[in-house]
């Protein structure tokens, strides 16, 4: 079992130097051009629990991964050292949000669909009510009930060997929806729920409308 930093590197050989290199300080114009053109991000973030080693609780208690979409674009970088995330409507447990108040760290992984690279932008952040944050996206989908402003501290370009190995992005990768049963199906089974599960096509419907409504409210 590996237990010291000296028995890790053993394992690997070191850096090199462009590696260590690409990490930026800032958003610079290569960057802001990933984020432009990115409708999907992975937000890492910690709750207090992780933080102060405490039993696991509810809401903030554990590291999470949370993916957000939207419109290409849809975080914005309004200088190079700052991203605006709308938060968008989802199940209300309030993961991500919860955990920020308690660790303001927070990562990002930004994906382009079709491209192999990734961007990943690492900072703090802090979570924006006021109207001078959420107008900026009054004109969006859905105009957010707050937006997290990340201070950046670090960012890089990530290659593109794990998109490659995965074959993510190739059509004859694609796995037929059919393989898994419906999401509904699978929570009521994990959960033992008695009731009749919402069908897979069902669940599409009922988001379609909900994302027109949204688009609807967005036009207004």
């Amino acid at each position: 079992m590996i237990e010291t930093l000296e028995q890790l590197r053993s394992l690997y050989a070191q850096p090199a130097e462009r590696a260590l290199r690409k990490q930026q300080p800032l958003l610079e114009a290569h960057c802001r051009h990933f984020i432009a053109l990115s409708p999907f991000c992975v937000v890492a973030s910690a709750g207090a629990a992780t933080a102060q080693s405490e039993p696991v609780g509810q809401g903030g208690a554990l590291l999470d991964a949370s993916p957000r979409g939207g419109a290409p674009g849809f975080v914005k970088a309004p200088d190079a050292h700052t991203l605006l995330l709308p938060d968008s409507g989802g199940n209300n447990r309030l993961d991500t949000l919860t955990n920020l108040l308690a660790d303001p760290r927070i990562g990002l992984l930004f994906m382009i669909p079709g491209v192999d690279e990734t961007l990943r932008v690492n900072g703090t952040a802090r979570l924006r009510e006021e109207a001078a944050f959420t107008d900026l996206f009054a004109g969006e989908r859905q105009r957010p009930r707050l937006v997290i402003e990340v201070q950046v501290a670090e960012a890089y370009l990530h290659c593109s060997k794990a998109f490659m190995r995965s074959r993510l992005w190739q059509a004859d990768a694609q796995v037929d929806r059919s393989v898994l049963p419906s999401m509904n199906q699978m929570i009521h089974d994990q959960i033992g729920l008695a009731t009749e599960p919402e069908t897979h096509a069902a669940m599409l419907q009922r988001y379609r409308a909900q994302l027109a409504q949204e688009q609807q409210l967005g036009d207004a």
